[in-house]
This record gives structure tokens, sequence and C-alpha cells, in this order.
């Protein structure tokens, strides 16, 4: 039976992401749609994510991110493949909420493969995976983590949009019908990977280092307990002879 709080996660994660993509889409695509105002949006988005979903899930909201953070030993296997499906059935959701509203469908923007819109996304995507590195390695609360996670994401957006539209997250890029493998989803992935790994390898100090080691030593011997079947015991008979004795005894 699936515990209540592991629905809890997922929804998180599905929720988190769908609005965070709903809302980017009524930016970039109304009258005010320069990069500027939706990297606000976005980062706006994220803070108040993060108060609503962090306790829950984590409010990682982005594949990218996701697979940064399984990298740096920071998710476990299925949980990182459970959020990443989780955020981009999310984005997917919200791309026909949208349609919905607005009764039209939405043409591709995302174009095709550019050099230096795969660049653009990955050090803007690097910005935001250096900020996820200090939220994991730090242990930061969510009053700290979400003022950083929404402006590194404004941030990064704006460096990505001087070559592309700036999304830095894979799960928006499936949502605004920007979903091109070699721009919009290799490029975030890229760079948070780099950013998460740069800050745990060059930034974070020796005890940080000793507790995310044991941290990963303890999700793995977890995964392995759980993998290993118990073999059930079958109980003790106790002999007829041993009971006879008993009896004559008590007589």
């Amino acid at each position: 039976m699936v515990k209540k709080g592991k629905i809890a996660v997922v929804l998180a994660e599905f929720l988190g992401t769908g609005l965070l993509t709903l809302l980017v889409l009524s930016v970039q695509r109304s009258t005010i749609g320069v990069p500027f105002f939706v990297s606000m949006i976005a980062a706006l988005s994220m803070v108040v994510l993060v108060f609503a979903f962090g306790g829950t899930s984590g409010a990682i909201l982005n594949p990218a991110v996701a697979l940064g953070l399984w990298t740096a030993r920071k998710l476990q296997t299925l949980t990182a493949l459970v959020y990443i499906g989780a955020e981009l059935l999310g984005a997917w959701a919200a791309y026909y909420v949208y349609t919905y509203l607005i009764h039209t469908k939405l043409t591709p923007i995302g174009g095709h493969f550019s050099g230096q819109i795969l660049v653009a996304e990955a050090i803007g995507s690097g910005i935001l995976g250096l900020a996820w590195g200090a939220v994991a390695y730090k242990k930061w609360s969510n009053s700290i983590k979400a003022p950083v996670v929404g402006i590194a994401t404004m941030l990064g957006m704006i460096v990505a949009s001087t070559a592309g539209i700036g999304l830095i997250n894979p799960g928006l890029a499936l949502g605004v019908r920007a979903w091109v493998w070699g721009t919009y989803v290799l490029g975030p992935v890229i760079g948070v990977l780099v950013g998460v790994n740069l800050f745990g390898q060059l930034f974070a100090t020796a005890k940080e280092l000793a507790v995310a080691k044991a941290e990963a030593v303890s999700m793995l011997s977890s995964s392995v307990v759980k993998s290993t079947p118990v073999a059930k015991s079958s109980p003790v008979k106790k002999s007829t002879r041993t009971s006879s004795t008993k009896k004559s005894s008590k007589k």
C-alpha cells in the first residue's frame, strides 16, 4: 500500500512544476513576454513554491536539478526518477490547462539545434546548479533556500536568454513547446550537473563533505536492505519428549 507521505511528495513535484510552467506561459505568451519579466515571474514562483512544497518534496521542480542532485548522491535513484516523471507530467498538464483557458493551441518555439543556445542554457543552468549545490550541502532551511533558488533562477534565465528563450529547465521546455534535445534539454542538464558537483568538489567544507558521504553510505545501505529478501523463520516445534518430561516432573 502506498503511504500518504509518498503520494504527497509526488503530488508536490507535479503541482509545483505545473504551476511554475503555467505562470511562465501566462507571461511568456503575453504582451510583456520579454526575458526579464519571464525570469522574474519564474523567480517569484520558485520562492512561493519552495515555501509551499519545500517541506514535502524539497520543491526541486526541475528535471535537470533532480538529475544533478542524484549525481551528487543527494537523491536516491528511484526518488530521482519519480521526481523527473512527476515534473515532466506537471509541465505537460500545465500546457493543456493553458491552451484550454485561451482556446488556442501553441506553436512550437524551440527551433532547431544551435551551439550558442546550448552554451547559453548550460551557463545559465550552471548558476542554478551552484545555488542548488549550496542548498544541498549546507542544508539551508526554506527561509534561506527560497530566495536563493528564486534569485538563481532569475539570473540563470536572464543569462540563458542572451542566445535563446532562456528556460534552464527541461520541464518548462516541455510545457512551453520548446522541447529540443540538443539545446533546451541537454543544456540545462549539463549546466546543473557541473554546477552542483562543482560546488561539492570546490566550495563545500570538509564537514559538509563528511556529512554528504555518510548520507550516501546510509542511502546505499538502506537500498540494499530493502532489496534483500528476508527469510521467514519457521516456528520451533517443541519435542514430544520434552513436553512429556515436563508433565512427569509436574506429577
